[in-house]
């Protein structure tokens, strides 16, 4: 039999050039074996046949067994439409073309006998069915007694006539020439160890299944192959960095970090700061080279932990690099850092973008003679001229806002990869951390610092807007800012939502004796600065701003946060949003301000929202409402290859027992040389996209 990955998709009987040009741009599908792996995205039962006297307004789906009697045009010009009157004997039913009416009055006779498939609506006490399948009973289709797949397309495939209909056809076609068994990817091992069916008989029955049971057996198998190979390829690739990468001992705690701890520790650790420390401590002291992701919620205490970790490496005659997405965060930092290390003779630069000149390059020469022991800042810190004396410490914080290619750049400051702690303050939950950073060790901060108060969130809906600000004037009289945040910039026609400058205006008015100030990505970054530093200075009483905010504002005074349109806010971002309140010791409130109509998944992220203020619960709930693919950095990932069939959310428990199955082969076989894996070895090489060792990358 012919090789299925190097026969050109064109080759295949109802393909051609043309066709085989949109299924490629539109579908990346180049071979035949790319078209069979375009599953299906769901099945209709064609099982059974209805009589249409049993026909009733609740069917999502019907198929019936009759003939044409008549047909009809209805209406003038565009308006026009084409009505099949169709009977089986028992009752009539209408099939209804609004366009193809030259197509469908060609090909569908009349007295013939036909099977329709489609969804029957009631119109002028009439049951009618809008642009049906239709079948000769002697043409029909490989599926359509059983469970009939539906595929995706685009409207440039159906411009070429490539419908569902279509794409069920050339799977019929190509799934008549798996005559010999496709090459299989699991050994006889895996395959026998958990049940699972072949390969050929998967990719058979994943189109074309002949009842439920199969159809499950097929995905299941499916499913099991795409995240093992995802786990074994994090695995692996862990374990050969371990191997290869052999990291700076840091072999002592000494007088830096003592006198930190005893002179300068600004408050108490929390038990889950002094836990993670242990673990970064252990990490650094083993001669391997620490890949540490560190999780915590907004206000637990990750920067601190940050900083203690720096002083670690300054403590072994390292230097330490801490780079942030934004100048707003990196700014942040600068002054967090400087500020708690005041008095111990410790030189701490800044560097971003819009730092240049003679500044500029007296930071570039105390990082190459050692003078300054840290360095903060953008991703101006992986540019060519930065050059360290002795880097030995790489701390990424909101690390999924950096390219993969970004962070690989760190990796030549060093004579060897420095150590390297990955924070973020998205909780990850465990399914999702497990595939995105599984290749890391993570800990978590799950305390926040003594003396803060849980955010009491609250939901209003706008049309209670007099009381809200009511109640906001009350804190500012007792000297607390406030936070307002919107969506948009300006004004969108086709979306009608509050947007900034109207909000902006309204607030100057509703708080005559406030200042106001505004904040938005399209200002320059001076303006913007200077805006923040009116609210952080305690200047501007209300702050009106974008998502912005989201990181890299830290404002103690601040209490209350109201978020304009919720509705339109994904929980995670909501969640970050209400992390800029809460810092000081004051109680604070996030307002959550939407209209009366919500969807149901809308209402499901307010009531969570009010219930708890648990990040690792709201980020549950959410890669359960939005999915993985909308979480914020899953396009970093680790995956060698995108999913067709398995879902990290719905087949959470699948995944846990497949990193079994891959940890128990990585521990057997950690170079890949032993022959009973050598198929799966050459399996994950084929499957990954880039010859770089991203895995052994933060």
């Amino acid at each position: 039999m012919f090789d299925l990955d190097s026969r050109d998709i064109k080759f295949l009987p109802g393909v051609g050039p043309q066709r085989a040009s949109v299924l490629q741009q539109e579908l990346d599908v180049r071979t035949f074996l790319d078209l069979l792996y375009c599953f299906p995205y769901k099945y209709v039962d064609r099982s059974r046949i209805y009589l249409i006297r049993e026909m009733d307004g609740s069917m999502p789906f019907i198929q019936l067994k009759g003939r044409i009697v008549r047909f009809e045009k209805v209406g003038e010009g565009r308006g026009q439409r084409l009505v099949a009157h169709f009977t089986d004997g028992t009752g009539f039913v209408d099939l209804v073309w609004f366009n193809g009416i030259k197509y469908a009055l060609e090909k569908y006779k009349l007295q013939q006998e036909y099977m329709v498939f489609g969804k029957p609506a009631l119109f002028n006490r009439r049951f009618n069915i809008a642009h049906p399948d239709i079948d000769a009973i002697q043409d029909l289709r490989l599926s359509s007694m059983g469970l009939r797949p539906y595929y995706n397309t685009t409207d440039r495939m159906k411009r070429m006539q490539l419908n569902s209909a279509a794409m069920e056809k050339l799977m019929a076609s190509l799934v008549k020439l798996l005559k010999e068994p496709v090459p299989e990817t699991l050994t006889p091992d895996i395959l026998e160890e958990n049940r699972l069916m072949s390969l050929t008989e998967a990719l058979t029955y994943i189109h074309f299944p002949a009842n439920a049971e199969t159809l499950r057996r097929a995905q299941y198998r499916l499913k099991f192959e795409e995240l093992f190979y995802v786990q074994l390829n994090i695995l692996r690739y862990a374990t050969d960095r371990q191997h290869k990468y052999r990291g700076y001992v840091f072999s002592r705690v000494g007088d830096i970090f003592n006198g930190f701890y005893s002179h300068h520790l600004p408050f108490q650790l929390t038990g889950a700061q002094k836990r993670v420390l242990k673990e970064i401590r252990k990490d650094l002291g083993s001669g391997r080279q620490m890949n540490r992701l560190l999780q915590g919620d907004v206000g637990s205490g990750k920067t601190l932990v940050a900083l203690m970790t720096m002083l670690m490496a300054l403590d072994n005659g390292f230097q330490a690099c801490m780079m942030a997405p934004t100048e707003i965060l990196a700014n942040q930092h600068y002054d967090t850092v400087s500020h708690m290390l005041q008095g111990m003779g410790l030189r701490v630069e800044l560097l971003t973008g819009s730092i240049k000149g003679k500044r500029r390059e007296a930071i570039l020469q105390g990082l190459r003679t050692g003078e300054v022991h840290i360095l903060i800042g953008t991703h101006a810190v992986i540019e060519d001229p930065v050059t360290f004396s002795s880097l030995g410490l790489v701390i990424i914080d909101e690390q999924h806002r950096f390219g993969v290619a970004q962070r690989a750049r760190l990796w030549g400051k060093s004579e060897r990869p420095p150590h390297v702690l990955v924070m973020t303050a998205t909780p990850i939950p465990r399914t999702l951390a497990m595939t995105l950073y599984g290749d890391l060790d993570v800990s978590v901060i799950d305390e926040l610092p003594p003396g803060r108060k849980p955010i009491v969130t609250i939901h209003q809906f706008d049309s209670h807007r007099v009381s809200m600000y009511r109640s906001i004037g009350k804190q500012i009289a007792e000297g607390r800012q406030v936070y307002f945040v919107y969506p948009l910039i300006k004004e969108s026609e086709k979306i009608d939502l509050k947007n900034l400058e109207e909000g902006y205006l309204n607030i100057c008015q509703a708080f005559p004796d406030c200042t106001v100030c505004k904040v938005h990505g399209k200002m320059k970054p001076a303006e913007k600065d200077a805006q923040m530093q009116l609210f952080a200075s305690g200047q501007a009483q209300i702050m009106v701003a974008t998502t912005v905010i989201e990181v890299g504002v830290n404002v103690p005074n601040a209490s209350v946060m109201v978020i304009e349109n919720a509705e339109r806010f994904g929980l995670s971002q909501l969640h970050q949003l209400r992390g800029r309140v809460g810092r000081g010791a004051d109680q604070s409130f996030c307002i959550l301000v939407t209209g009366y109509k919500l969807g149901e998944d809308t209402r499901k992220r307010i009531e969570i929202m009010v219930r708890t203020n648990d990040g690792f619960e709201i980020a549950e709930a959410d890669l359960k409402l939005r999915g993985p693919g909308d979480l914020e950095g899953t396009q970093q990932s680790g995956m060698p290859f995108d999913l067709k069939i398995a879902d990290l959310v719905r087949d959470s428990q699948l995944l846990q027992h497949v990193r079994q199955i891959a940890q128990r082969i990585v521990a057997a076989d950690p170079t890949g040389s032993l022959p009973e894996n050598r198929l799966l070895w050459e399996r994950l090489k084929k499957l990954r996209k880039e010859k770089e060792d991203w895995g052994a990358i933060s």
